[in-house]
């Protein structure tokens, strides 16, 4: 059935046109009646309409001026003009609101008729089911079995999203059929439906609109729902408006209520939200996590710093306790020392940075908070064990590159720095790995490689000058050279040279 509104301030003519409306076997039903535009545009507003027949000549606002309004509110909405006054200015205005049709006064059955079956056509080609709007809310197998009674599309709602607080146990209670069941008692004698979505712990419930009237507000009639399943053990935090407007907006309300319910639900205590009302998001003192705190977080990591880690994180931990912390907060912190363990690591392992956000996402699902917490630190320090697991792999495979490469260009000059660009990371790296692996500076290590070099220089190749093997080597002057080589082998390269017999290239002094 189809929700149809005639608008026009004649009462005689409205009674005519209803009756005409019911005597025509057609799907439509007259569900709302107003004498002028102003009227009409009120309950618009309130109550779900898919045609609206309406006069031209009315008091307040006319029939041409309600269109044009009544569309900025619900753009899909047909109308279908009723004049007695046939002239071309009317007719075209019409055309430019996209009216679908127009009837001439007297209403006879049979122009009526006609008009009324094309836009039965029309209705029925762009307008999807009411399982359709489910669609993208609902889980597949939930979609795949969706049934709807012909009560469902006949009454205004009131949307209602539940979802599960987190670490709360008695999950088996959390199911559709419960819900239903307890809304039933409810709201009763209202009508209620009830659908698991497409998020773990949350659920739409859609009540009659009238069901709100028991109560001096949404926000009074949401508080109500959530005080009710927390006395049956399902703390929830509650969000819900009116479903005003064109009801085929279902999937959009949806998911702006489910995304403010993202931001707003705490950890500790469930709340209430009327989502019509434009949200102001206050924090209690205490229950954030600012920028410089959580950088703080980050740098303990990269720098390896476990105990401070942990002494941090309990101290964090126990002030969140105390604090009804927004759920989102926690997942923010969370993914925060994913990201940071997963690049201090180098980010050279993909599936354990995949193990990473697994592992991190289960924390959420504790059933209590102290359970949390537990996890929490458990799961840094086998991800700080992890880090150093993965830097000593890293640290052995870094100083046997750069080993390779040095000796590579033994005849080059090579600087800290250039090592360092070489391979992607920073100089005091590069000074850690060679002090962890080579017990020296990076400049003694490639200095000593060099000086090596020149002694096998001087044993085999005898022929050679010493400023020669100085500059091969790319040293600055041959007294420097001289001087390092002396640092090196407790003598001049010239008496090393006498006294090293020739093609002996072990022999170092």
């Amino acid at each position: 059935m189809y929700n149809v509104m005639i608008v026009e301030d004649s009462k005689p003519i409205l009674r005519n046109i209803r009756t005409l409306l019911g005597s025509l076997e057609l799907p439509f039903q007259v569900t709302a009646t107003a004498a002028n535009g102003e009227e009409a545009l009120e309950l618009i507003r309130q109550q779900p309409v898919d045609l609206v027949l309406t006069d031209i000549r009315m008091p307040k606002l006319d029939g041409l001026a309600f269109i044009e309004e009544a569309k900025q509110i619900r753009p899909q909405l047909l109308f279908i003009l009723i004049s007695g006054y046939n002239d071309f200015e009317y007719t075209r205005k019409a055309i430019n609101l996209q009216v679908f049709d127009y009837l001439l006064k007297p209403v006879e059955r049979k122009q009526l008729l006609e008009v009324m079956e094309r836009a039965l056509e029309r209705l029925r080609s762009r307008v999807p089911s009411e399982a359709e709007l489910f669609q993208e809310i609902v889980a597949p197998e939930v979609y795949a079995d969706l049934q709807l009674g012909d009560q469902f599309r006949h009454y205004g709602k009131l949307l209602i999203l539940i979802r599960r607080q987190p670490f709360t146990g008695r999950r088996e209670l959390w199911n559709a059929e419960e819900l239903q069941r307890r809304l039933d008692a409810m709201f009763a004698p209202q009508l209620c439906w009830v659908f698991p979505t497409q998020v773990p712990g949350q659920f739409l419930a859609m009540v009659q609109k009238t069901a709100a009237d028991a109560y001096s507000s949404v926000y009074q009639c949401l508080e109500s729902v959530r005080k009710t399943l927390e006395a049956a053990g399902l703390a929830a935090t509650i969000g819900g408006q009116l479903q005003s407007g064109d009801p085929d907006r279902l999937p959009e309300l949806y998911h702006r209520m489910s995304g403010i319910l993202d931001e707003r639900q705490p950890v500790h205590q469930g709340i209430v939200v009327d989502t019509e009302i434009p949200q102001t998001l206050v924090q209690p003192e205490g229950s954030e996590l600012d920028r410089a705190t959580a950088a703080a977080f980050t740098e303990l990591i990269v720098g390896r710093r476990k105990e401070q880690f942990l002494l941090k994180l309990n101290e964090q931990l126990a002030k969140w306790s105390s604090h009804n912390i927004r759920f989102a907060e926690l997942e923010r912190f969370i993914a925060l020392l994913t990201d940071a363990f997963s690049q201090a690591g180098g980010d050279s392992e993909t599936g354990h940075r995949l193990e990473l956000e697994t592992s991190s996402r289960r924390l959420l699902d504790a059933d209590c908070f102290e359970r949390f917490g537990e996890n929490l630190l458990e799961w840094t320090k086998q991800s700080f064990e992890w880090l150093q697991a993965q830097n000593r792999k890293s640290g052995e495979e870094l100083f046997r590159q750069i080993e390779e490469y040095v000796r590579l260009n033994l005849y080059s000059y090579l600087s800290l720095a250039d090592v360092a660009q070489k391979f992607h990371v920073s100089p005091s790296y590069v000074s850690r790995v060679m002090r962890r692996y080579a017990q020296s500076t990076f400049v003694q290590y490639y200095t000593g490689l060099k000086i090596k070099e020149a002694c096998r220089l001087i044993a085999c190749k005898p022929e050679m000058r010493i400023k020669e093997v100085s500059d091969a080597l790319s040293f600055s002057d041959q007294h420097y050279f001289s001087k390092v080589f002396k640092e090196y082998t407790g003598c001049s390269p010239s008496d090393y040279k006498e006294r090293c017999p020739p093609n002996n290239p072990d022999n170092s002094s």
